[in-house]
């Protein structure tokens, strides 16, 4: 039987510290949220393994948690601050949801999958997470249903190109932070809204699976 406690304890050690994770609050998040409880019961022994866990075939597209050392840089990006309102965008199971509610003032799961959704809600109940719940949606690029806007927008999973309309959903100071890309490897972004503006900056290559929802990126016109 796995000892997961010692799973757990090995990821941050060897896969998250000597990966140029320094804050102090993500890694303590990560310390504690039992990842095997989301994903699914047979997957749980490669919870903690440095590859993306299969979560459900069905659907669009096939859905995964997110591989430990890509997630933790993308959320590292994001600078989360105890007062930030959080939209994690393709929640999946909800194990972002229960890492970031340990970092934001709240956080907003968006997922279009009603199984997975259902999944995520029952999840963060069982490690009593507050501050936190999950919306369902026709589709991720849209972000959810009204106009509240978000102080941090974490795209879970790689999409096809800019996400412009959930950038259009940060309030000012505001941060996104996504794998852009059409091949399997996409490039990691922060987008931040600062006096009515948004500025991108490229950080780093990562291989994170697909969100479905998105429009690929259009060619570019040739004369």
């Amino acid at each position: 039987m796995t000892d997961f406690a010692a799973a757990r304890l090995n990821m941050v050690e060897s896969q998250i510290r000597p990966n140029g994770i320094t804050d102090s609050r993500l890694i303590q998040a990560m310390a504690q949220v039992p990842r095997e409880l989301f994903v699914p019961p047979e997957r749980a022994d490669f919870a903690y393994m440095d590859e993306d866990v299969l979560l459900e075939r069905g659907g669009e597209l096939p859905r995964f948690l997110m591989e430990p050392m890509a997630f933790a840089r993308l959320i590292q990006l994001a600078d989360i601050g105890p007062q930030d309102s959080i939209l994690d965008v393709g929640c999946g199971t909800g194990y972002g949801l229960a890492v970031l509610s340990r970092l934001g003032a709240k956080v907003t799961g968006l997922e279009t999958n009603s199984a997975l959704a259902d999944m995520a809600r029952q999840n963060i109940s069982k490690i009593a997470v507050q501050n936190a719940h999950v919306e369902t949606a026709g589709s991720f690029a849209e972000g959810p249903a009204g106009a509240e806007k978000f102080n941090v927008i974490f795209v879970n999973g790689r999409v096809p190109s800019f996400p412009e309309a959930l950038a259009r959903r940060l309030q000012p100071g505001g941060r996104m932070v996504s794998v852009e890309g059409a091949l399997t490897m996409g490039r990691a972004h922060l987008t931040s809204l600062q006096d009515g503006a948004l500025s991108r900056r490229a950080a780093f290559d990562a291989s994170v699976p697909l969100l479905p929802g998105f429009s690929p990126a259009r060619p570019a016109f040739v004369f």
